[in-house]
């Protein structure tokens, strides 16, 4: 299972999304296994899947022909069987590397998160070296991916809400009863929410109780998003006839900016 510096790590970037964090350590939990890294050639590295229908669409002419030769593309979904192990895998990705480094990139899920590699200009990345050097850099990297894909994929308020039917259908796709994602992440939920999970410091947390308290609301200052923060920023979008979501948006921040 996750040691304690992968769930600070989860519980920092959750504050960021204002999500449980035991909820965000629930999906990566299902998506990884419970591990954040694999020991390949003596290195640490991110767990990664190989997606041999993925490099196929993405190649063509002589560059295809020779990775349907080598078993490293195929145009059926499953064409080529994924390893069981990961040094195995990384093989295969080195292989595929060889033929066209960037369409193998993107053939791959990466990470806690398994989010593939071919969505790294949606999350907004200059390049897929970006994305996977970011998940290869260690392990607040891979969860920070995984959080653009929630957050760019709207699921973001599913996962705050525990939805977990709706959750998985938007992140796994369709298919997502057939490996029971949803019963999986809320039962991994369940067990790591009754435990206690680490409180991180958030400097954006920080200034948000920074201006609740000048608006009078009495709460610590402690950069950390317990019940009391929740509560006032709740109470302070009420009485500013904002929507009252516990959400601090653009509209929140800009009430908490003017002076009483």
């Amino acid at each position: 299972m996750f040691d304690q510096p992968t769930k600070l790590a989860v519980a920092a970037i959750a504050a960021r999304l204002n999500v449980d964090p035991a909820a965000l350590l629930a999906v990566a939990e299902v998506e990884s296994a419970g591990r954040a890294f694999a020991i390949i050639d003596g290195r640490r590295e991110p767990l990664i899947r190989f997606e041999g229908h993925y490099f196929d669409r993405r190649l063509s002419g002589e560059d295809r022909e020779k990775a349907r030769a080598q078993g490293l593309s195929s145009p059926k979904v499953g064409g080529v069987a994924n390893p069981r192990t990961q040094p195995t895998r990384w093989r295969l990705l080195n292989a595929a590397s060889l033929i066209d480094a960037k369409a193998a990139f993107e053939s791959v899920s990466w990470g806690l998160g398994q989010v593939m590699g071919a969505h790294w200009s949606w999350l907004g990345f200059g390049s897929v070296t970006e994305m996977v050097n970011l998940c290869r850099r260690d392990v607040a990297g891979q969860i920070e991916v995984m959080a653009r894909f929630i957050d760019k994929a709207g699921l973001a308020g599913a996962l705050r809400a525990k939805q977990w039917a709706t959750f998985a259908r938007g992140y796994n796709g369709p298919g997502y009863k057939a490996n029971a994602y949803d019963t999986k992440m809320a039962s991994a939920y369940k067990r790591h929410a009754s435990t206690p999970m680490p409180a991180v410091e958030d400097r954006t947390v920080r200034t948000m109780q920074q201006r609740l308290v000048v608006h009078g609301y009495r709460i610590t200052v402690d950069g950390i998003r317990g019940p009391a923060t929740d509560k006032a920023i709740r109470a302070f979008q009420k009485a500013k006839g904002l929507v009252v979501d516990g959400i601090a948006g653009s509209a929140t921040w800009a009430a908490l900016n003017t002076n009483p």
